[in-house]
């Protein structure tokens, strides 16, 4: 078990939170399914719950520096099983328990309680008996080439940037790069970064699947400081650049969400300091505001597939996109057919303000329609949300909707997630917070609300709803829309998608509802001919051609 993620010296230097984490690695590897790290205030005594073979069960993890743990752990484990309704349960040490441990476990025995004990020995055991790593699965034939055109680009000229969008499967085929990397350099240092501590951890469980139980991995961030960087790093930009800055050196160094890479900043710095490794660039969106253009920090894409391909394909969820534009003010139409008037000025005279009542009813009318609805409602601000969700919570059986933004602790931004993903919260009404690197695949209804424009945020909402999941027939978008930019990217996206004439594909002129047709009207005689409306800035002149009937 020498220099493996449950290396005695390794799991001292974790400390609480890396043991916790480890142990979740290392019940991946043994058949576990849905780990779920609950850890932190008021876990009632659980630090993981697993399910194998159908039954859940608790695990209760004690890291140790030196000393070994008392029977109140037990005691905990006992609590935890009773709070969650589960009847196995594990303590799980790095060190060793105490006698009265093993005589509490027996005695809760004797009366049915079934809690065992993992010590040191048994976490090697453990270990020594588990595969290499996960029974990889199939990729599709896009990810397959994805995967060997990233790879031979990396072998080639050292650099490779992947675009694929929101629901593709990014991760997935970074994963298998990395693993690729790891098997052709034994001993490697690889560095994947990110953003923020949310996305860095979730890579780091997504790629375990991919990584060779030999090769540990460590987190990386403002709470996490180790003091020595082996196999692979997920690290937070800032703080990976420090090390990076002091000498730490990876060959191989994987950015998620590369379109946050620009001209200069962490990114910009830590690249720079590393010439000789390879990089990765992975991302959904390339965009962005600065336009500074990624491909001169990872070249030009080895592949890349949009929204409307990933339908086209089939591999993304059908959808049918409901555009409420019929809140536009029409004497101001007339108006600004003579008139040039800005973006941001069309944008402030051409909508009238949706009231939330009204957006509540129509989410309520497709909620009805819809078969195991699970609803994700945008909105542009903090305080827009919780309003909105207090709103919505007045309707019986919404009353756990639940807001979700930065401004909430990490903890209870995980707890929101997991009850939505288990159907427990039914709606989640958010801010940003799930435009980049959440797993939501479930969801069936998207609401776009007063949202301000952005084509990359457009983009990643949008996918939030595109996953596939079994049982899921389509995805309903809700787009109230406030900006004449989104018109244009919708009206884009059916052109593109329409030009396929695949039968599945549910995007089409038929599925834009339009309950004023002069709204439909206003779009076929002036979108058409507004070119890349979708990246413009706020003060671009625009003119509307006189419309008939108007």
């Amino acid at each position: 078990m020498t220099n493996s993620f449950l290396d005695p010296a390794f799991l001292v230097d974790e400390g609480p939170k890396g043991f916790t984490r480890q142990l979740e690695r290392l019940l991946g590897l043994i058949a576990f399914t849905e780990v779920v790290n609950v850890d932190g205030p008021g876990d009632k005594g659980a630090d993981i719950i697993a399910r194998l073979k159908g039954q859940d069960w608790v695990f209760q993890a004690k890291w140790k520096k030196s000393g070994s743990v008392d029977y109140d752990a037990v005691d905990e484990a006992h609590t935890a099983m009773r709070h969650y309704g589960i009847y196995r349960a594990v303590v799980v040490t790095n060190r060793a328990f105490t006698r009265k441990a093993h005589e509490r476990v027996q005695a809760l025995r004797d009366v049915g309680i079934n809690i065992s004990l993992w010590d040191g020995r048994r976490l090697a055991t453990v270990y020594d008996r588990a595969p290499d790593n996960v029974k990889p699965f199939d990729l599709h034939l896009y990810q397959d080439r994805a995967v060997e055109a990233t790879w031979e680009a990396l072998t080639d000229v050292g650099q490779a940037l992947v675009y694929l969008a929101t629901g593709l499967g990014k991760t997935v085929v970074a994963g298998r790069v990395l693993r690729r990397f790891l098997l052709a350099n034994p001993g490697a240092r690889v560095l994947v970064t990110a953003h923020m501590i949310d996305l860095v951890e979730q890579l780091e469980r997504a790629m375990w699947r991919d990584i060779p139980k030999q090769v540990p991995t460590r987190l990386l961030h403002g709470d996490s400081k180790p003091h020595a960087l082996p196999g692979v790093t997920f690290g937070v930009a800032p703080t990976a650049r420090s090390y990076v800055e002091s000498g730490y050196s990876p060959g191989l160094v994987i950015v998620d969400e590369a379109h946050h890479v620009g001209e200069t900043g962490n990114y910009a710095s830590l690249l720079e300091r590393l010439p000789e490794a390879k990089r990765l660039g992975v991302t959904a969106t390339p965009w962005r505001g600065d336009k500074y253009d990624i491909e001169r920090t990872f070249g030009n894409p080895v592949v890349r597939v949009s929204i409307s391909q990933g339908m086209n394909l089939g591999y993304l969820a059908d959808v049918k996109y409901s555009v409420f534009a019929d809140n536009i003010d029409w004497d101001f139409v007339r108006e600004a057919s003579e008139h040039g008037y800005t973006i941001k000025d069309l944008n402030k005279r051409l909508f009238i303000p949706e009231r939330d009542d009204a957006v509540k009813g129509h989410i309520e009318k497709i909620w009805d329609q819809t078969p195991n609805p699970r609803a994700i409602i945008f909105c542009q601000t903090i305080e827009h949300a919780e309003r909105m969700r207090d709103l919505i919570a007045l309707r019986p059986g919404w009353e756990r909707a639940a807001t979700l933004h930065a401004n909430l602790k990490t903890r209870e931004r995980r707890k929101r997630l997991l009850g939505f993903r288990s159907g427990e919260v039914p709606i989640l009404v958010a801010v940003d917070i799930l435009n980049e690197g959440v797993d939501v695949p479930d969801v069936n209804i998207l609401c776009f609300t007063r949202v301000t424009h952005s084509r990359r945020i457009f983009v990643q909402q949008l996918g939030r709803g595109l996953r596939l999941s079994k049982g899921k027939s389509r995805v309903e978008v809700l787009d109230f829309v406030s900006d004449i930019r989104r018109l244009a990217e919708v009206y884009d996206m059916r052109e593109q998608v329409s030009e396929a004439e695949i039968e599945q594909v549910s995007v089409g002129r038929n599925q834009f509802v339009f309950e004023d047709l002069r709204v439909r009207d206003l779009l076929e005689q002036w979108m058409a001919d507004v070119g890349d409306l979708g990246g413009a800035d706020d003060s671009v002149r625009l003119e509307f051609p006189p419309i008939g009937g108007i």
